[in-house]
């Protein structure tokens, strides 16, 4: 057993989700990520089938970062009889709390699938009582010959790059690989001597706009709202996007670069994980850290509503216009955002405005697609409003961005596995790699083993 080094893809292959990577090195079985599937018309039967593994053998569960679609089957994995340790950074598991409680509140609501005992607190309890933190670059020893630490991956607060070291080797993988240079975040650490890695593909066949560009987008898709008089909307995922979103608002209104309107930040995860932020200063970017320093309301501004209550949220439709509406979730998949859009995608008046990734098969992927009729809540509603887009804002590397970071190590890697895309995305930066520097790179399926000569 101590001999075999593999890799088995369980999960976040043909997907953009459900990241969960079995690592069986030096005598030990390790994960890394436990996430769900959204999206996918196929989710739930993907969810909540067995595990390609027997949890009660897992030694250590890694957590990349606290994204849903890298944690949210922790539970499951707790119910079938993982009693592992559980390793992650500080901001990250401070995080998970709020994300696997708001989940269990949305998954309770699930006819088809009794998640009641799976999601229960005595699980969510379990799961935090085996959990231990580390700082960046600590080095964790797991055995005499295996050594692994957490790089800044640059995508939200507290999330990681996994490199583990053994005898010498270096083996990676990326989690989410952030959108450098992020307004709040450091930029993603370079390495330059992985001799394996596995990677992150979400935008692997398309770029995005300059962090620059971003703005100056942002800004007139809001002033071009404001002289309609209309009501613009932004679909955000409660983790990261709104508080880059409001840090860039906080920017905008305090130098008089847009007017002064309500802005309703309409999400009580987004409000619950934006005071977890308040505590992790430490791990924003000197440009952030100046800015906190300077106004101590950085996320509270002129205009700025945040309502945590659903009546607070119906009252929001009466507010007279120019107004802007911040709510989840990011892919129009659930949350408070639908109502929000059943109202006012009908109004040519208004605007509805992406900035993330929309996943196969939701709701944000048809208004992106231009579909003009879509269902809400079993209602037909007409999309009349403006559709605007702004790649920039996503927090994934577009696809220089991804084809550089391997390109930094171009003289020391070995193998180079694609994960966490769809699959025209992975196959467009697997054949850039290949052409492009000549090395060996692939994208796996679902329940693919690779041995490792190490």
């Amino acid at each position: 057993m101590s001999g075999i080094t593999k890799i088995t893809f369980c999960g976040g292959t043909g997907s953009v989700t459900g990241a969960n990577f079995l690592f069986e090195i030096d005598g030990k079985k390790i994960l890394i990520d436990c996430g769900l599937t959204q999206g996918s018309e196929l989710a739930d039967e993907i969810n909540w089938s067995p595990f390609l593994y027997d949890p009660k053998e897992i030694d250590i569960l890694f957590i990349t970062h606290s994204h849903i679609d890298h944690i949210g089957r922790i539970p499951k994995l707790i119910e079938e009889g993982f009693r592992g340790k559980i390793y992650s950074t500080r901001p990250t598991r401070a995080l998970t709390l709020p994300m696997l409680e708001d989940t269990a509140g949305i998954l309770s609501k699930n006819r088809e699938f009794d998640l009641s005992k799976m999601y229960s607190e005595e699980n969510i309890k379990i799961v935090f009582s085996q959990w231990i933190s580390f700082e960046y670059h600590e080095k964790i020893n797991i055995t005499p010959n295996l050594e692994v630490s957490f790089k800044d991956a640059g995508h939200i607060l507290g999330s990681a790059m996994i490199e583990f070291i053994y005898n010498g080797k270096k083996i990676v993988f990326t989690g989410d690989l952030g959108n450098s240079p992020s307004p709040l975040l450091p930029n993603t650490e370079k390495i330059t001597d992985a001799d394996y890695l596995i990677m992150e593909s979400v935008y692997g066949d398309r770029n995005h706009e300059t962090r620059n560009d971003r703005k100056k987008l942002l800004e007139k898709v809001i002033e071009d709202n404001y002289k309609r008089k209309g009501t613009l909307i932004i679909p955000t995922f409660s983790l990261e996007r709104s508080q880059e979103l409001l840090f860039e608002l906080n920017d905008l209104v305090e130098n008089s670069r847009i007017p002064i309107m309500p802005i309703f930040f309409d999400s009580p995860l987004a409000i619950r994980l934006t005071e977890i932020f308040k505590q992790f200063k430490d791990y924003f970017n000197d440009v952030a850290k100046k800015a906190l320093s300077e106004d101590k309301y950085l996320f509270d501004f002129p205009g700025l509503h945040s309502t945590l209550r659903s009546e607070e949220s119906k009252m929001i439709n009466e507010a007279p216009n120019p107004k802007i509406i911040i709510a989840g979730s990011g892919m129009s998949s659930g949350g408070r955002i639908i109502h929000h859009e059943k109202h006012f995608l009908p109004d040519t008046k208004n605007t509805i405005l992406l900035t993330g990734y929309q996943a196969t098969h939701t709701l944000g992927r048809l208004i992106e697609e231009g579909v003009k009729n879509i269902r809400i809540g079993g209602e037909e509603v007409n999309v009349k409003a403006h559709v605007e887009v702004i790649l920039g804002y996503s927090g994934h590397k577009d696809s220089d961005g991804l084809f550089n970071f391997v390109k930094n190590m171009q003289d020391s890697v070995k193998k180079v596995f694609v994960v966490m895309g769809e699959p025209k995305s992975s196959m467009f930066l697997v054949q850039r790699i290949r052409d492009n520097l000549a090395l060996d790179a692939s994208a796996p399926t679902q329940g693919d083993s690779v041995l490792l000569s190490l």
